[in-house]
């Protein structure tokens, strides 16, 4: 990768992306739909297209990701692919006998124009069994644009308000994070102690249990009947703009469920935030024990500070994750100065405000000015550390190549994390999850430091 100005930059990348710092639409509904118990997720397009997600999925999560496929030829191409769909669900519920089939699309079938739908509707589908779908487009959005449309197809197809007073109960829209997280969220909640339906939920289904015995359906996510009654909850709370708030919203018009749209819960402010919303809707004091983890939070945070004071950062990512870590680093009186993200960012001026808005509004706050950029790449980004270089990058596995040419520490966070495991099993959402990704940025920092003293020592001994 070469050095230019920003302006050079600009002239070489306006036609296109350089290593985009996302992937496509049908990825994220993939990822949400394995949040359903008992369902199987379909890829309506051409086999290679499902076998790159499922192998993304398998590596970050090192779990199988099971899926189907249309497996259109080129006959579905240009005939349209009614009948390979109709097939599909046919042999899907004789062989695999999922309680329900997602379907979701891909560039092909999108191009041609199948609609998927009425294609359904005319499919006899076994009794008991569902099938529902979401529209993913490959060329529009992003991993996290799929994870939301998938979602909203959950609401769209399952939600139901059967009851005339609502439940003492919260949905949470988690976001795309790992299982990991969505344990420590509904671990929270319920030490509140507040019944909630978290949907999707992928915790028990990719973060399984090794028995000895292979398990096409494994016992985690949420059940049909959880995400049906999400309709006569009392509350959403949607954790992340990107991923949550359209199936929030979804909610609010189909089935009268109030709706909070909060960051997801990445450090201290944005997880006080998450307790207070919990706090107001259903008359719940915070109990000590959540009391104690944030103490310990604080005292981390107050006994560190000096490895963090001053210190200059880059992130990129996923803009709900990214979003979060940027407010984690302004308390820790870190400097973020590069902030990025592959997705789309949302209009400007609207109601709630594009990415590169709400990360403006974080940084005027604290005093901090910054490159913001979404719907951007990683060439941009190693572009502008070559200009302004950062003591740190935090970032998915993709960070390591420019981390290696510029020889600046990475905290692995996001996703994809190719080259690390357990991580999917580790939460960075919550108190505790701000511990780890605080040990994580101190570690690297420290470590960074110990090898310049000792390449000093070096020197003055040669």
């Amino acid at each position: 990768m070469l050095d230019c100005t920003p302006k050079e930059h600009k002239e070489r990348n306006s036609g296109g992306a350089i290593n985009p710092a996302k992937t496509c639409q049908p990825l994220g509904a993939m990822y949400a739909a394995l949040g359903i118990h008992g369902c199987l997720p379909h890829s309506h397009g051409s086999q290679g297209c499902c076998s790159f997600h499922r192998m993304h999925l398998s590596r970050h999560f090192r779990e199988p990701a099971m899926a189907s496929t249309s497996s259109f030829t080129e006959g579905a191409s240009v005939f349209g692919g009614g009948a390979n769909l109709k097939t599909a669900i046919k042999n899907v519920f004789a062989i695999y006998d999922p309680e329900v089939m997602a379907v979701h699309t891909t560039c092909l079938t999108e191009t041609i124009g199948d609609d998927i739908p009425n294609i359904i509707k005319s499919t006899e589908v076994p009794e008991g069994k569902i099938v529902i779908h979401a529209n993913t487009p490959s060329y529009v959005g992003s991993h996290i644009t799929g994870f939301s449309n998938m979602t909203k197809g959950m609401v769209s197809y399952l939600a139901e308000a059967t009851l005339s007073v609502k439940r003492e109960q919260v949905n949470i829209i988690p976001g795309f994070v790992n299982p990991g997280d969505m344990r420590e969220i509904k671990r929270i909640v319920k030490v509140m102690g507040i019944k909630s339906i978290m949907f999707p939920d992928t915790s028990g289904v990719l973060d399984a249990p090794m028995t000895g015995k292979f398990t096409m359906f494994p016992q985690g996510g949420a059940t049909v009947a959880q995400i049906k009654d999400s309709g006569n909850s009392k509350l959403t709370l949607a954790l992340g703009r990107f991923a949550s708030s359209d199936a929030a919203e979804l909610l609010v018009q189909k089935c009268q469920v109030p709706a909070t749209t909060l960051k997801t819960p990445i450090g201290i402010k944005a997880t006080d935030a998450l307790l207070v919303a919990l706090r107001r809707a259903f008359a719940q004091e915070v109990p000590y024990e959540l009391e104690e983890e944030r103490g310990q939070l604080v005292d981390i945070m107050t006994d560190t500070h000096f490895h963090f004071h001053g210190k200059q950062v880059g992130i990129f990512g996923d803009p709900d994750i990214v979003t979060g870590l940027t407010e984690l680093v302004l308390s820790l009186g870190m400097k973020p100065v590069h902030i990025l993200t592959g997705t789309p960012g949302g209009a400007k001026g609207s109601v709630t405000g594009s990415f590169e808005e709400e990360i403006q509004a974080m940084l005027a706050s604290a005093g901090v000015t910054a490159n913001v950029k979404s719907g951007s790449d990683l060439f941009t980004f190693h572009q502008w550390l070559k200009n302004e270089p950062v003591d740190l990058i935090i970032g998915n596995t993709y960070g390591k190549y420019i981390a290696r040419a510029e020889d600046i520490p990475l905290v692995r966070v996001g996703f994809p994390v190719l080259d690390r495991s357990v991580h999917s099993y580790l939460p960075i959402v919550g108190y505790r999850g701000a511990m780890r990704l605080i040990e994580s940025i101190s570690n690297a920092l420290l470590d960074r430091a110990d090898r310049d003293a000792a390449d000093e020592d070096f020197e003055l001994v040669m």
